[in-house]
C-alpha cells in the first residue's frame, strides 16, 4: 500500500516514524557502518575477475582482460568435474539433510520428560560444536584400514579384509553426505523446537478429545505450524546449493578421492591460494554467487506459489 503513495509522502513518513523511535533506530546505525566497510567495500575487489592481476600488481594497475577469464571457466574440464562433485553432494544432502533435523525435532518434542528431553537434546547438539579439523580426524582414524569401521565389519562377516573407505573416491558424496548430517542434524532441530514451543496447546487437547491418534496431532498441528519456518530453510538450503562445505573437504579430500571429492570451493581455494590464479579464482566465484542469487530468487517463488503466495523472503 506505501508504494502507491507519493515518493515525497513516503519520505516524509519515514522522517516522522525515525523522530518518534530514534533510539530503537541508532542501534541499527553500527550495523550498516559494519557492513559497508566489511561487505560493500570488498565488492570492488570482484574487479580482478576481468583483470589479469598477479601478486605485483594493485588492482587498478593490472590490465583488464574483460570476459577472458570467464571464456577460461567455460572450457576447463576440472572446473566441471567440481561442478558435478559439488551439485551431487549438495543434492544428496537436501534429499536427506534437510528431512532428517525435522523427523529428529518432532522425535525430541513428543518425549516425555523434562530432564530426558534436555539430555537427547544436549546429545545431538553435540557435534556441532565439533570442528572438521576434529570430526575429520575421526573419521580418518575410523575408517582407516585398523579403524573401528573395519573392525565391526570384519566381525560381522561382511568383508573379508580391511578396506580404508576413504581411499574410495566412489564413496565419497556418501562420506560427505552422511558426516555432514551427523554434524549439523541436532543443531538444525533449534528453530524448529522453537516454532513448536508456540504452539497453542489447546490445539492438542481438542484433538484428544476428538479421538486424534499422536500421528494424526503430528499431521495435522505440528508441521502445518512449522511449514513456515520449513520453507524459509527450504529456500537458503536451494540457494547454497553450490557452497559445499569447504573445510569438510580439506580435511577429507586426498589424492585418491580428489575426482570425487573437489567441489567447487575447494577448486576456487586451490587456484587462488596455491596456484596464485586470482583472476580466475574471482571469476569463479563471482559466477557461483550469480547463481545462488537466482537460485534464491527461484525457490522464494515455488515457496510463495506453495504458500499461497504468501513470500518467506
Amino acid at each position: 500500500m506505501n508504494s502507491k503513495k507519493p515518493m515525497g509522502q513516503r519520505v516524509k513518513e519515514f522522517v516522522i516514524d525515525y523522530k518518534r523511535q530514534w533510539e530503537i533506530q541508532s542501534m541499527v546505525i553500527p550495523g550498516i557502518i559494519f557492513m559497508i566497510i566489511f561487505c560493500f567495500i570488498p565488492i570492488y575487489g570482484l574487479t580482478i575477475a576481468f583483470k589479469s592481476y598477479t601478486v605485483i600488481d594493485t588492482l587498478d594497475s593490472a590490465p583488464w582482460v574483460g570476459l577472458d577469464n570467464f571464456r577460461i571457466i567455460l572450457s576447463d574440464k576440472y572446473f566441471w568435474d567440481a561442478v558435478v562433485n559439488t551439485l551431487g553432494i549438495s543434492f544428496l544432502k537436501l534429499a536427506i539433510g534437510f528431512v532428517i533435523p525435522i523427523i529428529l525435532s518432532v522425535m525430541i518434542y513428543e518425549l516425555s520428560g523434562g530432564r530426558f528431553k534436555k539430555i537427547v537434546q544436549t546429545i545431538s547438539y553435540l557435534p556441532h560444536f565439533l570442528s572438521w579439523i576434529v570430526l575429520g580426524g575421526m573419521l580418518i582414524a575410523w575408517f582407516s584400514s585398523s579403524g573401528m569401521f573395519n573392525e565391526i565389519l570384519l566381525n560381522l562377516g561382511i568383508i573379508s579384509k580391511p578396506v580404508n573407505i576413504l581411499l574410495d573416491a566412489n564413496k565419497y558424496w556418501w562420506i560427505a553426505t552422511l558426516s555432514d548430517i551427523w554434524k549439523e542434524a541436532g543443531w538444525g532441530t533449534i528453530l524448529y523446537l522453537a516454532i513448536m514451543s508456540k504452539i497453542d496447546p489447546t490445539y492438542y487437547e481438542a484433538a484428544k478429545i476428538d479421538g486424534a491418534s499422536r500421528m494424526r496431532q503430528i499431521w495435522n498441528i505440528t508441521l502445518p505450524n512449522m511449514k513456515p519456518i520449513i520453507s524459509l530453510n527450504l529456500i537458503l538450503t536451494v540457494s547454497g546449493l553450490l557452497g559445499s562445505n569447504l573445510d569438510q573437504t580439506l580435511v577429507l579430500m586426498n589424492s585418491q578421492n580428489r575426482a570425487k571429492a573437489e567441489v567447487i570451493n575447494s577448486y576456487v581455494y586451490r587456484m587462488g591460494m596455491t596456484q596464485g590464479d586470482f583472476s580466475y579464482a574471482t571469476a569463479v566465484g563471482l559466477g557461483v554467487s550469480i547463481v545462488s542469487v537466482i537460485l534464491l530468487i527461484s525457490a522464494n517463488k515455488v515457496s510463495s506459489k506453495l504458500n499461497d503466495n504468501q513470500s518467506v523472503l
